[in-house]
């Protein structure tokens, strides 16, 4: 359970942790919003297209959003967009996203939904989640109807001042008239569900700021309504590197895309200038605890990484991975011995016997993205086999490799390891 410190002048618990923890980039009227929050239940939303098999960690900010409003005493929805996904959301984007037919999308929305039930209580009851898929109203709309009844509602304008769009057009790169009408169905969503559910209120990435706001005013123009709109800031590492981004691609949150001990590695890698409000965002520890975790310096500040790992870990996998990973790093770069959860692949006894290129188990391994790659790292001495230097890009691993456990460690740098298992 998320637990605030201090008083923030907000009346409403929801927005108070809102606050305090670092979530709260925009508000359409956040006085009215905290007033509202405070007196009964509200109910919100975030979207969610369904554009790989997996979320990745830079929409967790978003995910725990929609906890920490469970979590204080509200309704949140999960917005599947097996509509919009159709279309392609142009925020953020310098270049339209691929196309992606039916089939795709039905598969990366069955992946993606395991995610949320690991956050949310979904039911029937009133504060219960609840997930929906956009494509149940969106995929049966009239053209010509739905360009009567909302098209009188937007200007061009209007849309081309959206940072969408604008980003597009300063770039000079091209922006197609389908995903132009992106807005335009996200908006209609939001009136949707609040006619569907009464829901209150839309958040979202500040990205998302103009496809909010024109909800808000869709509500407001056709139906009287009055809507909210809440946006997170957009989340970048102090470094610049963008959240849920590493060298080696992204940090997925499925545990069958990546595994619990690279998640673990992850956070544990944290630049020192982010420990603080990753772990306000990232876990739920209490802010006073958090105070004195973020003081640290120095070596001590390690800690509290391997805390923020821990207990972000714990969040998505469960306090049994969290701690295996745990335990294997210790075991890793503490003792330098094998731990049980470093990511391994299978190398056939026939192979090792002939002889593997060096840089090809690295590729196989997943440290590399490419043999060349692979190469390069071999060639600059960060390569590693059994913990000793890789000299030469033509050297192989043969079975006079393999330890006693029947693998062999392989280290990119000082921080990334895999096993090769002998089969």
């Amino acid at each position: 359970m998320i637990v605030g410190i201090g008083m923030t002048g907000h009346s409403s618990d929801f927005i108070r942790a809102v606050v305090e923890r670092g979530y709260l980039h925009q508000c359409t009227d956040l006085a009215a919003l905290d007033a509202r929050a405070s007196k009964k239940p509200i109910i919100a939303y975030i979207g969610f297209d369904c554009t790989a098999p997996s979320l990745h960690a830079g929409s967790l900010v978003s995910i725990m959003l929609l906890r920490i409003l469970q979590q204080t005493g509200h309704k949140p929805i999960v917005l599947m967009g097996g509509g919009t996904s159709m279309v392609g959301d142009p925020s953020g984007k310098d270049q339209s996203r691929n196309m992606l037919n039916a089939g795709d999308i039905a598969a990366n929305m069955a992946g993606i939904k395991e995610v949320f039930a690991k956050f949310l209580d979904f039911g029937d009851g009133e504060t219960d989640a609840v997930m929906v898929n956009n494509s149940d109203w969106l995929a049966s709309l009239n053209y010509i109807d739905f360009l009567r009844d909302l098209g009188p509602h937007f200007t061009i304008n209007r849309m081309l001042t959206f940072d969408s769009v604008k980003l597009r057009l300063e770039r000079e790169q091209p922006l197609t008239f389908l995903e132009f009408n992106y807005m335009i169905l996200q908006a209609y969503d939001f009136v949707e569900l609040a006619g569907r559910f009464d829901c209150d209120l839309q958040m979202g990435g500040s990205d998302q700021w103009g496809n909010i706001v024109n909800g808000v005013e869709l509500g407001r123009r056709t139906g009287g309504l009055e809507l909210y709109g809440l946006t997170t800031p957009l989340l970048t590492a102090s470094s610049g590197a963008k959240m849920g981004k590493t060298a080696d691609g992204a940090v997925w949150l499925n545990g069958d895309m990546l595994s619990s001990y690279d998640y673990w590695q992850y956070w544990r890698n944290t630049e020192d200038a982010d420990v603080g409000r990753f772990l306000k965002l990232f876990t739920e520890l209490p802010l006073d605890e958090i105070a004195k975790l973020e003081a640290l310096k120095g070596a001590e500040l390690n800690d509290a990484k391997k805390i923020l790992a821990h207990e972000a870990t714990k969040l998505l996998h469960g306090e049994g991975a969290a701690s295996a990973a745990a335990e294997t790093a210790r075991k890793t770069f503490e003792e330098g011995t094998l731990g049980d959860e470093l990511p391994a692949f299978e190398a056939p006894r026939a192979e090792l016997e002939a002889g593997v290129p060096a840089f090809e188990m690295f590729m196989r391994a997943g440290l590399c993205a490419s043999n060349g790659e692979a190469r390069r790292l071999i060639k600059g001495g960060g390569a590693r086999l059994n913990g000793a230097v890789i000299a030469s890009e033509t050297q192989t691993v043969t079975l006079a490799d393999v330890n006693s456990d029947g693998v062999v460690k392989l280290s990119a740098g000082k921080k990334r390891h895999a096993l090769a298992r002998v089969v």
